[in-house]
Order: C-alpha cells, then structure tokens, then sequence
C-alpha cells in the first residue's frame, strides 16, 4: 500500500490531479496512475501531473504530465496554468514563474486568485491536410481542427475517436481533435476530443490554442486576441505572426483554482 498527499485543481473544467514529487513522491506506475484518475473508484481527473525539481538554470519547477490512461504525455495548457497555481499555494517562486516540460520552457503569470496568462511555445504555421476542410498544428501536443457551423449538435465522441487513430496520425501517437465554430470577430467556440483521456474534455488549452491560431491563419488573418467558449469556461489566446507566417508570444489567459486537497491510499 501506498499514501500518496495530492491536491486537484480545475482550469476551465478540464481538471487534475497534482503532486509535490521534489522530494519523497512515490513512483507510480501506469496502472496506479490511471486508478487515480478514474472517476467513480478514484479520485478522478483528466489528467495527473508531478512537480519535480528542474535541472534547468533560472526555472523554478519542472512539470511532468500524464494522461488519464496512465501513459506519460506533452504539453497540456490548462495543466500547466493548474501547476503554476500549485506551486503558489507550495510557496515556489514569486508572482511569475518559470518551469520547464516535455515541450520547453514556459513562462507564466499569476494575474490574481483565479485567473492565470501562460506563455505557449513558438509553432509554425498550420499545415493543411488532404482532405482539404482541416488543418494540424503542434502547439506543446498535437492537434487536429475541423470548423464547424452546428458545433452543438456534433457527436465529438464518435467523430473524434475516429480521427484521433486516422492511420496519418498514427506516428505521432495520434491526434486531438479540435471542432470549432466561429461566432464572432475574435470570438470562437472550442469542443476537443483527447486522446488519452480518450473523450471529449471539457477544455483543452493546448488545443484552443491551435484552434485560435488556425482561425486567425485561415478566417481572421487581422485578429490576434481571440476570446474561446469550451464547454467548461472562457480561455483568452493572444499572440503574434512573425514574418515567415510561424507565431510567437502566444499567450493562454483562463483561470486555474484549487478544488481540494487530502491523501489517499493505493
């Protein structure tokens, strides 16, 4: 048996479960880790992360981040504004912070009690794919965006499923699949299919990044703010186009609240 402390935080209903792990976290292996995250025998979550000390100069944490089936993955943006709270609540670093992940360095800002501006990595421009109505894009994980006028009545579990295992996604893991409607200038509407969690998650950040950057490449080239509805909350995107047509300065704005903390056994 083990007694593991956790916390789980919630950014935008995507939610998680957090540990300290810097100095005596047990190791957990995936079948532990998927346990955890079940939701009616477990504590239940989207996804687990652990905050471990950074071999990186000048960062403050390191953040490693597991999928609901227990698999180690890349990048998640609502995680990481969740992480970056949580190491406020441990005492870490000042009002902002610097960690290191699977996909680099990333800097972020603690704006007040709930609301957290995380700085995504620089990406290219969005490739379209063959099909010739959807595009990929890379954003810290990788992701799949379709546009849709009936977002409402779509089965994103059917139809995510189906193209997260699509046989051209297939070397990379598979996909997220992203399904955005355009409501407005500057404005969209987000629902995402995860792989790993292998369901349609409240929000993802990683992917209404993409979808953002997908809108302004392909629908709204002069619009660099874009607000996103998901299913669980508002998220902010923000960035800038380079002259080669890759993006920078990315920014992820949503909140990210600590919804409980205890121990539990496994």
């Amino acid at each position: 048996m083990k007694n593991v402390r956790f916390a789980k935080y919630q950014g935008a209903g995507n939610d998680f479960i957090l540990l300290d792990a810097r100095h005596d976290a047990p190791a957990l292996t995936r079948p532990e880790i998927r346990a955890l995250c079940e939701r009616r025998f477990g504590i239940g979550a989207d996804g687990l992360m652990t905050l471990e000390n950074s071999a990186t100069p000048g960062c403050d944490f390191r953040m490693r981040y597991y999928n609901a089936d227990g698999g180690e993955s890349t990048m998640c943006g609502n995680g990481g504004r969740c992480i970056v709270r949580f190491a406020d609540h441990l005492g870490i670093g000042g009002r902002v912070k610097r960690f290191d992940s699977s996909d680099g360095i990333h800097t972020a800002e603690l704006l007040d009690d709930r609301l957290v501006r995380l700085q995504m990595i620089d990406t290219g421009a969005p490739e379209k794919l063959a099909d010739g109505r959807s595009w990929f894009l890379f954003t810290g994980s990788p992701h799949y965006v379709e546009f849709t006028d009936r977002l409402d009545g779509l089965d994103v579990e059917r139809l995510g499923a189906t193209i997260r295992r699509r046989a051209d996604f297939e070397a990379i893991g598979g996909t997220n699949v992203n399904f955005v409607e355009v409501a407005g200038e500057g404005r969209i509407r987000v629902r995402t299919f995860e792989r790993g969690v292998e369901a349609e998650t409240w929000a993802c950040g990683t992917g209404v990044t993409a979808a953002a950057l997908v809108t302004h490449a392909v629908r709204q080239p002069e619009c660099f703010d874009f607000t996103v509805e998901t299913r669980g909350g508002i998220l902010g995107v923000t960035f800038a186009e380079t002259e080669t047509g890759t993006f920078a300065d990315i920014r992820l704005t949503g909140p990210a609240e600590r919804i409980f903390e205890g121990e539990i056994e496994i």
